[in-house]
């Protein structure tokens, strides 16, 4: 599990501003071990620093996605709705690069501004010094039009958080995926933790 998040490290070394692994990678440093296999890998990066990565990553070629398609990414500043860049290297290595908003110490969420997050804990590291993209918000990205393998990633993690990110995460749901049935796992979590008297 490490060698592929390793050698993300390694590609952009030199990189000094807030950078995480995301997507189910992120799930997994989280957890502690490897919980299903992954297609790709994806790096959540500020949207203000998408020129300095491009910097450290002088010698891919990226393109960003653009309605579907991808597009050749010149030096222009990106903004929203585009988010997503695609990163290719020399020897044919693959990096997808995620563009995240924060204003006044904020994440926010792009599918929905009303949902925020303190931008101070938007990342995690691991003890082998691994940064990722936190697992309430992983999480929160794989709610809506969940597939087989974005429920099985929630139950990995939804025990895991502590009762104040659960606590986050369901009332997220509830403004960006109300009546989703995840919700309720995640209430069943918090009265449990509150009887417990946590």
């Amino acid at each position: 599990m490490l060698r592929s998040c390793r050698k993300v490290v390694d590609w952009i070394e030199g990189y000094d501003r807030p950078w995480g692994i995301a997507g189910g990678w992120a799930i997994d440093l989280f957890v502690g071990n490897k919980t299903r296999e992954h297609s790709d890998i994806e790096i959540a990066i500020l949207r203000e620093d998408q020129h300095r990565i491009k910097t450290i990553l002088a010698d891919w070629s990226f393109q960003k996605a653009v309605r579907g398609e991808l597009v050749a990414w010149q030096s222009e500043m990106l903004e929203l709705p585009i988010h997503e860049l695609h990163g290719v290297n020399r020897m044919g290595e693959r990096l997808e690069v995620l563009l995240n908003e924060v204003e006044n110490a904020q994440w926010i969420f792009r599918r929905d501004p009303a949902i925020t997050f303190p931008s101070s804990r938007l990342f995690l590291i691991t003890e082998d010094g691994i940064p990722y993209l936190h697992p309430a918000v992983v999480v929160l990205y794989k709610a809506k039009n969940s597939r087989e393998k974005d429920h099985a990633d929630f139950l990995s993690v939804k025990d895991l958080l502590s009762n104040e990110d659960q606590q986050w995460l369901c009332n997220a749901f509830k403004i960006h995926v109300p009546g989703h049935p995840w919700i309720s796992h995640l209430q069943e979590g918090i009265k449990f933790s509150r009887g417990k008297g946590q």
